[in-house]
């Protein structure tokens, strides 16, 4: 399972390192240290997070997301396969993105609730890189 450093969380989530921080301190996202010292946030965990804080609307208003080339980085938080199509869902900072795409799409993108990744919107598509 992929995790994350504070800063990168932070990012995913569309805050300062010091507000996660802040959040890992007060108990709202866990958190464990690797054999460095560093804080990691466990990506099923970060996913879970990030779900709620955009339901809860915690985002402070006015926070700058942009969105280059409409590209939308974040982090995998659900995902439901069928037999020949595939649901990702990625929360990208404030924004639920869902995708429909082949199984076999996201069998070869090796993509996981938890991880990082981006979703690219063109017209009416919307195509997930793997980051």
């Amino acid at each position: 399972m992929q995790s994350y450093t504070i800063g990168q969380a932070a990012r995913l989530l569309g805050v300062s390192p010091d507000t996660a921080r802040r959040w890992a301190d007060a108990g709202r996202i866990t958190t464990h240290r690797d054999e460095g010292g560093r804080r990691l946030v466990d990506g099923r965990d970060l996913a879970a997070f990030s779900v709620e804080l955009a339901r809860a609307g915690a985002v402070e208003e006015g926070t700058p997301y942009t969105s280059a080339r409409n590209a939308f980085p974040g982090i995998v938080t659900a995902i439901k396969l069928g037999d020949v199509a595939a649901q990702v869902e990625i929360q990208a900072g404030p924004h639920r993105l869902v995708s429909l795409l082949t199984r076999e799409a996201v069998e070869e993108l090796g993509l996981e609730v938890g991880m990082e990744a981006t979703a690219r919107v063109k017209s009416t598509n919307v195509h997930i890189d793997r980051t």
